[in-house]
């Protein structure tokens, strides 16, 4: 049986209720757009001319939550994958842990060899597809020996991966030790902790790599990073800067931790610094282990965000 088509004219919008845009809230206003300051402007007023929207906000938000954990006493915890180190920010890190700014750097493995490497050599990161046509990818020594001997000693010492490395880096007078995290971190006494996936790491495929003493050296980092998070409430910060799966990860179960011994984590903040924003990121880093509005997010390369980030940090304190 078929049906007859119904007719669709252009509807009259003759009755229309409209109204004056004086009566309408605005989400854009002059007063938010770039200024132009001159070439000689200072970088206070260089931040200060930005245009106030989307990540621009987000990071000067982020940089007042900092500074205000700072003035009360209150954690700031850097995470990090080994991508920051391969951009040339470790000084940038180095100087907020020298000022007591950031109390807490956490790095997967890969962190951990860049960073030993630039203090032994002042360089790192090698050409990945030019080595692994002829099996020399990941084969140096140095790194493999540091790091089973860092394992090593964070098992056997109870000190943990982070600390051990950094300890390693400190005492072993290597040329740029001044510029490495985890031997800052080590002198100043700051809280440093590596998470390593079994596998992930060039240092994995050599012979002096022990899985006991790298998971046991892991684990008791993974415990320590336990104890600051529990110290998070009322305003401590934890960042993630360019680690999508590892930290977020990490963050996670620390978390579940310390509120089920009893610890309350409200006020906690949180933030993602990174090119892309990954799912686990946005779950577990933004969302999931803290109160809607305690999260803040920057896309964008880490050269250009954490040297503005530190700047409106020194403006702020």
């Amino acid at each position: 049986m078929s049906k007859t088509r119904k007719k669709y004219d252009p509807i009259d919008l003759a009755n229309l209720k409209t109204f004056p845009m004086t009566q309408r809230r605005h989400m854009v206003e002059l007063s938010a757009q770039a200024n132009l300051p001159d070439k000689e402007a200072s970088t206070a007023e260089f931040l200060e001319s930005l245009p106030d929207f989307l990540g621009v906000q987000q990071l000067k938000q982020l940089a007042r939550v900092i500074a205000d954990a700072h003035k009360n006493d209150r954690p700031v915890v850097f995470a990090m994958g080994a991508h920051i180190i391969k951009v040339g920010c470790s000084p940038i890190i180095i100087d907020l842990m020298r000022r007591g700014i950031v109390r807490g750097i956490v790095f997967n493995g890969a962190g951990g060899i860049h960073d030993f490497e630039m203090a032994h050599e002042g360089r790192t990161s090698e050409d990945v597809g030019a080595n692994l046509r002829d099996g020399r990818f990941g084969m140096t020594t140095e790194a493999a020996d540091m790091m089973a001997a860092a394992a090593r000693m964070g098992r056997a010492d109870g000190i943990g991966l982070g600390v051990a490395l950094g300890k390693l880096i400190h005492e072993s007078q290597l040329p740029h030790r001044d510029q490495s995290l985890l031997g800052v971190a080590y002198e100043q006494g700051v809280l440093a902790a590596m998470h390593v996936a079994v596998g992930t790491d060039t240092v994995h495929m050599h012979a002096n790599a022990d899985g006991a003493d790298i998971g046991g050296a892991s684990l008791i980092d993974f415990r320590k990073v336990c104890s600051i998070v529990a110290d998070l409430a009322d305003g401590g910060v934890w960042v993630n800067i360019g680690s999508a799966v590892i930290l977020p990860e990490v963050l996670l179960k620390a978390v579940s931790v310390v509120r089920n011994l009893g610890t309350d984590l409200d006020g906690m903040v949180t933030a993602n610094l990174d090119m892309l924003q990954h799912y686990r990121v946005q779950q577990n880093v933004l969302s999931r282990p803290v109160e809607p509005g305690n999260s803040y997010s920057v896309t964008g390369h880490h050269e250009i965000l954490l040297p503005l980030l530190r700047m409106k940090l020194l403006q702020l304190l």
